[in-house]
């Protein structure tokens, strides 16, 4: 007999529910076992962060220099200015409109700041001290990655690729299993502080302003597209329904790349370009996914009464589209890549990094379904564009 599993998805609603319902009757000294946890989770989490980075970019990066020469260059720059555009088309359409959506529970902030949440103390602590911190792990992973991308030698790939695998095992087989415990202390905690129904209200409603600015964003990609190739945008988008379809149900851009390929060769795109954007497209393109990091980062600020600066999440977003290269093929990829960033350079806790987590994963289907629908719209620019270049690529 099949197996029956809930998604992870399913598992944080759950956890979410059971912590909400639990904290009104859970007795203490039990609730101090779930604080226990979440101290150590978090502590590990810290921990793991740095090594996460190091194990995600470097192989990711250092295989973007294999490739069609020119045209990686072009379809790179692309969809990094997609993905970047999305981050900065919700950071402003979010400055507009969240301080509305979250007037009147700014009081939840108390429930974010972990040091006002956290009511009940755990029973213990153990100290991990990260390896390295988050910014030296970024800078090395550049360094190495780029490098790797440059020379010819295959020991340190391979010794980059093993470390990828044994952390792609980490984040599957321990973080991504004990993530719904964590949020379900989160949420226990909070309800125990009394400030659980306001956020929960704020998040159903980030939720729907993200849904409606990821259809925004697709009609916006397509509309250039179109322009670019001269074609009827809204033809290119409706061919494009059964990978978005698809990626809504599957939740991964790799699983949906043969539905997303072959929706793009009806748009009359040549088999060639096609068969090397769409894959490309697949791993370095997360336009989607940057959306959603950027509102929960914005609302979670706000609602903790955190200061949002433009020029800070100007170089957040600048950084958020390349770290986003390491995210495909990993469950729950794009917010564990995001961590880092999102701790050094928005000063995310651990408390608003669980909620962070929570929210995102809440989206996952909408924006992986967004991150493959926006790929056919690249595969067309790039073919329009190889095709006014003299066919730079000839064979995939």
């Amino acid at each position: 007999m099949k197996k029956f599993r809930i998604s992870l998805l399913g598992q944080v609603l759950i956890a979410i529910a059971a912590g909400v319902l639990l904290g009104q009757f859970l007795p203490i000294p039990l609730a101090r076992v779930f604080v226990t946890f979440n101290g150590l989770f978090g502590n590990f989490l810290n921990f793991a962060i740095p090594l996460i980075i190091i194990g995600l970019i470097i192989p990711a990066i250092a295989d973007l220099g294999k490739g069609a020469g020119r045209l990686l260059l072009i379809t790179a720059l692309i969809a990094y200015g997609s993905t970047i555009f999305s981050g900065f088309f919700t950071y402003f359409t979010g400055e507009a409109i969240f301080p509305r959506l979250i007037a009147g529970s700014t009081q939840s902030a108390a429930a974010i700041d972990s040091s006002a949440a956290t009511t009940l103390k755990p029973f213990f602590t153990v100290e991990m001290p990260a390896p390295f911190d988050i910014m030296t792990a970024l800078l090395l992973s550049f360094c190495i990655g780029l490098g790797l991308s440059a020379i010819q030698g295959n020991t340190l790939r391979m010794a980059a690729s093993d470390l990828r695998d044994i952390i792609s095992l980490l984040i599957e087989k321990v973080i991504i299993p004990l993530l719904p415990l964590h949020i379900f202390g989160i949420f226990l905690n909070m309800t125990l502080s009394g400030q659980v129904a306001s956020i929960i209200s704020v998040f159903v409603k980030i939720i729907v302003v993200i849904f409606v600015l990821h259809i925004l964003l697709l009609l916006i990609q397509f509309s250039l597209a179109g322009l670019v190739a001269r074609k009827n945008p809204l033809r290119l988008l409706k061919n494009m329904l059964p990978a978005y379809a698809t990626a809504l149900g599957s939740q991964s851009s790799a699983a949906t790349i043969p539905v997303t390929l072959a929706q793009t060769l009806k748009n009359g795109v040549s088999k060639n370009i096609a068969t090397f954007v769409i894959p490309l497209c697949a791993t370095i393109h997360l336009s989607g996914s940057t959306m959603k990091i950027t509102a929960c980062a914005m609302a979670i600020m706000m609602m903790a009464g955190m200061p949002v600066h433009t020029l800070d999440f100007s170089g957040f977003i600048l950084m958020l589209g390349i770290t986003m290269v390491a995210a495909p093929g990993v469950p729950g990829g794009a917010i564990m890549a995001a961590l880092g960033i999102l701790e050094s350079m928005l000063g995310f806790d651990e408390t608003a990094q669980a909620l962070m987590i929570a929210l995102y994963i809440a989206m996952d289907s909408f924006g992986t379904a967004c991150n493959v629908t926006g790929d056919g719209a690249i595969a067309v620019v790039v073919d329009r564009i190889n095709g006014k270049s003299g066919h730079l690529m000839q064979r995939p």
